[in-house]
């Protein structure tokens, strides 16, 4: 297990922490559908432990659509409080309202967040200058650096090229959580955008080719159960290894699958299988029926021996 690593302030150029496999953790929830903290802080703990240098809260895997702007703030601050300067908080803050998102990431700034991944204005379908528009006006409302959050399936309109390479113009825009799954774009976006700019994966399913295609990591949900391997894998693909990084990654592709499908559900009741969290969900999410259930605790038992990732990464 690594040591957890120090870091400072948060300034846009020095953003050496944004890299490897950052988990998008879960929001626990209990029985009474109140948060859990205790739950949450014992992942975040773990995270952080476990080397992350980085956690997202309150974005998509922590179904922020449906936590009160009071829920944010209170795990925002408590992602703090339990990191203690040992780990980056970045707090989604994203809105198809471009007012409602700059509260949002106000909000994330007052409550402790180190920098806000704020997404493509959904549902409304806004043009490419829209879009611009949208996040300049984010970026000039706080002093936090932002990362950009581009995943069409949800969103209904993609994050051009073109306009990340207008926003980054501004120091302010400091990476992309690329949801697209096009392994080609890193490749594409590294002429267009300065060099400290971080482009980092937004689908497990492709991370691995994405990295390997040049992007600096992945916020990932299946981190959130196997931090350890996910670390294990990035090792080995920073040192050429992409063979081995392959074999590994082999051991999430049924977990994966189960994510793509039902997410935040499925991760949510891997973890409780582990003995984390209860799998709660807020509606309209709804638990994984049992025989979801039943292929989660498959995948979760098929990558369970971690002896083998220790020795290699050794």
């Amino acid at each position: 297990m690594s040591p957890a690593i120090s870091v400072s302030s948060s300034t846009p150029s020095s953003i050496s922490w944004l890299t490897g496999y950052i988990p998008d953790l879960p929001t626990p929830f209990d029985e009474a559908d109140r948060i859990d903290l205790p739950a949450f802080t014992r992942l975040c703990e773990r995270q952080i432990a476990n080397g992350a240098s980085a956690v997202v809260v309150c974005e998509t895997g922590g179904e922020a659509s449906t936590l009160s702007p009071a829920e944010q703030g209170t795990l925002i601050r408590a992602a703090a409080a339990t990191a203690r300067g040992r780990a980056r908080i970045i707090a989604g803050a994203g809105s198809n309202s471009t007012e409602h998102a700059i509260e949002l990431t106000r909000l994330a700034e007052v409550a402790g967040a180190d920098a806000i991944l704020t997404v493509v204005p959904y549902y409304n379908r806004p043009m490419q200058s829209g879009i611009f528009a949208h996040f300049q006006a984010i970026s000039v409302s706080t002093g936090l650096p932002v990362i950009l959050h581009d995943i069409p399936s949800r969103t209904m309109r993609e994050l051009a090229d073109e306009t990340i390479a207008r926003l980054c113009r501004s120091n302010r825009f400091i990476g992309l959580r690329d949801g697209s799954g096009d392994i080609a774009r890193p490749m594409r976006l590294r002429a267009l955008v300065p060099q400290g700019f971080r482009i980092l994966s937004g689908d497990d399913a492709t991370a691995l080719a994405c990295i390997a295609a040049g992007a600096d990591g992945c916020i990932s949900a299946v981190s959130n159960v196997a931090p350890d391997l996910c670390r294990t894998i990035f090792s080995n693909l920073q040192q050429g290894r992409m063979q081995t990084a392959r074999l590994l990654s082999k051991r999430l592709s049924t977990l994966e699958a189960c994510v793509a499908r039902q997410h935040p559900a499925a991760v949510k009741y891997a973890l409780s299988l582990l003995g984390l969290m209860d799998p709660a969900v807020r509606l309209p999410i709804v638990e994984l029926d049992d025989a979801a259930k039943a292929e989660v605790a498959r995948a979760v038992s098929g990558m369970a021996d971690e002896d083998l990732a220790v020795a290699i990464q050794a």
